[in-house]
């Protein structure tokens, strides 16, 4: 079964039985559970201004499956009687940021992020261009289970406006944002390699780059959704950009993901940076910035991110405070505790001024400042920061699989432990004074992470291997 429902939206694999995977009846289905909760929203909150048409906007990756999930997403819409702002192929930010400029009731970003290509997925989005709470997502899934929803009479149907013009809207935002010195970036006429993987990234990064000055070269950079290698922007599927780099020539490797919410950068001796330490590298800059600014900053990650991020915070005075894994997580504590910039250690950046979710191109711009700023190499960089090694092993689950009992079983192992503190707001983290070690239900995909962080990569992996041995012991 790979219809897997989520705060991260709907997501499966194209074709299959209804019900079992992501195919046309429930993708109808899905969106017109959203659109009625939308509506609903929209009529219990209704203001003058909001009395307008109804309006959600659509935006989609380069996924092979694309151009029919779109058709059939945006045809629901209007049967439901919504204007649809169709702006094409475009990254998950632009799709967020799209929503507000167009004063949009909501959006839907037809997207598997990382995931392979017969995936695809419905992310949804509230007026604020944020993906919706998980009380919010409950209620979409319960609308949908009681398919608890009307069409719109053929007086009232909806219709579908086209924008090509976000992507370009985006890029100037981010150019605009406070702390992107883009003279800077511009006067180091930085080269860079980047590795689009065949989806969106191929659209928009040249954009940004030639706005930036810098030259640049484009490795899987046609938006035709035939995916290179596997999508997920991890060290062991980015070899072909690792060797390009270390031909020479290049100050800076660039990937992202499908949708370019997640980012990861290459040294330019063609070692990995470390996914985990693009939000660590982008929030040491805008402390930098910010500390002789405020008094109390605040940054956050999630549970599953390293701990640099908290130590490179200390370091300027601040604070850190950790986060549920999802993006929705992570920002609800975000405003919570007002931070000035948070993410998640898979290569997600968030950062406030700009929007409220994951952006590869805010985080690819503030990174180019603090580096030309130092004018350090990007190696040079990297060995500012503490130095933390993290495994990121999974246990694929069967039907069979109790998760819950696992992780009772998991807390129950560490409870009495002196040295173990154990959280359990999502899943069940062991943090060790030098290391620790998460195991979670993934919200994507159907498998368990087993994610272990410290001093050595040998003693992560280790720590992980011991964790994922009870979980096979008790399957």
């Amino acid at each position: 079964m790979t219809l897997i429902k989520s705060i991260s939206g709907i997501r499966g694999t194209i074709g299959g039985h209804t019900g079992d995977t992501l195919n046309p009846l429930d993708i109808v289905k899905f969106t017109t559970a959203y659109a009625t909760f939308i509506g609903n929203h929209k009529s219990q909150t209704s203001t003058l201004k909001s009395q307008t048409a109804k309006r959600i906007v659509v935006g989609r990756d380069g996924r092979i499956s694309g151009p029919m999930v779109r058709d059939i997403v945006c045809g629901t819409l209007v049967g439901m009687g919504y204007e649809v702002i169709d702006i094409g192929l475009a990254t998950t930010p632009t799709t967020e940021l799209a929503v507000r400029w167009h004063e949009a009731d909501g959006g839907i970003i037809i997207t598997a992020s990382h995931n392979p290509t017969q995936w695809n997925a419905l992310k949804l989005l509230n007026s604020e261009g944020e993906f919706l709470t998980a009380a919010d997502g409950a209620e979409v899934l319960r609308i949908a289970e009681a398919e608890d929803f009307d069409y719109a009479p053929v007086e009232r149907l909806g219709h579908v406006t086209l924008d090509d013009t976000m992507n370009q809207r985006h890029v100037q935002s981010v150019l605009d944002l406070r702390l992107a010195d883009v003279e800077a970036i511009r006067q180091r006429r930085f080269r860079v390699c980047a590795d689009t993987i065949n989806s969106v990234g191929g659209i928009i990064l040249p954009q940004l780059f030639e706005a930036l000055g810098c030259d640049y070269e484009i490795l899987n950079g046609e938006c035709n959704g035939h995916f290179a290698h596997n999508p997920e922007p991890l060290e062991k599927n980015l070899q072909g950009i690792m060797d390009k780099m270390r031909q020479g020539g290049f100050d800076l490797g660039i990937v992202v993901d499908p949708d370019v919410d997640r980012l990861a950068f290459i040294c330019e001796d063609g070692t990995m940076f470390g996914e985990e330490y693009t939000l660590v590298s982008v929030a040491d800059y805008v402390l930098s910035e910010e500390s002789t600014l405020h008094s109390s900053l605040y940054t956050v990650s999630n549970l599953s991110s390293t701990r640099a991020l908290r130590d490179v915070t200390e370091r300027y005075g601040g604070q850190y405070a950790a986060a549920a894994v999802g993006e929705v997580n992570v920002t609800t504590k975000m405003k919570e505790v007002g931070a000035v910039i948070g993410g998640e250690g898979n290569g997600g950046v968030i950062y406030p001024e700009s929007h409220y979710g994951r952006d590869a191109l805010v985080g690819i711009v503030l990174f180019l400042s603090s580096l030309a700023q130092k004018g350090c190499t990007v190696s040079e960089l990297r060995k500012t920061f503490p130095d933390y090694q993290i495994a990121k092993n999974r246990i694929d689950l069967t039907p069979e699989t109790d998760v819950d009992a696992i992780l009772v079983k998991v807390k129950e192992m560490f409870a009495k432990d002196p040295e173990a503190q154990v959280n359990d707001i999502d899943g069940v983290k062991i943090d060790f004074p030098t290391k620790w070690v998460h195991l979670r239900k993934s919200n994507t995909e159907p498998i368990i992470r087993v994610y272990s962080e410290a001093q050595s990569m040998a003693e992560a992996d280790a720590l992980g291997k011991q964790l994922m041995q009870v979980v096979y012991d008790m399957q």
